[in-house]
Formats: C-alpha cells, sequence, structure tokens
C-alpha cells in the first residue's frame, strides 16, 4: 500500500512540476503562431503588390508593341 501511495504521490509531483512548465511553453508557441500570421499576411501583402508591379509591366510592354508596329 506505501509503494502505491508512493507512485500516486510522485505521479502528483510530476503533474505539478510539468504544469508550471507548460504555461510558458505554449505562451512561446501562440507568439510563434502569431509571428507567423504577421509575416504570412506580410508576405500576402509583397505578393500583391509584385503582382500589381507585373501586370503594369505587362501593360508597359503591350504599349510598346503596339508602338513599335
Amino acid at each position: 500500500m506505501k509503494k502505491i501511495a508512493l507512485v500516486f504521490a510522485s505521479a502528483g509531483l510530476m503533474a505539478l512540476a510539468a504544469c508550471g512548465e507548460k504555461p510558458a511553453e505554449e505562451a512561446n508557441n501562440a507568439n510563434a503562431v502569431v509571428e507567423n500570421v504577421v509575416d504570412n499576411a506580410a508576405n500576402a501583402v509583397e505578393n500583391a503588390s509584385n503582382a500589381a508591379d507585373n501586370a503594369a509591366n505587362a501593360a508597359g510592354n503591350a504599349a510598346n508593341a503596339v508602338n513599335a508596329m
């Protein structure tokens, strides 16, 4: 009976010790997710800007082709 009580006491202490570490780890993961979302949004804006530049270049190339005729 003492061995079972010792096992449960050890498990309880390990659970408490783990609980103390998890919130910080979860907070770091949450921060990483937020940073990834912000980075993804910034990349999306940059990609949209590049697409607009490409469209403007294509229009300019078409105008140059018409003028060359």
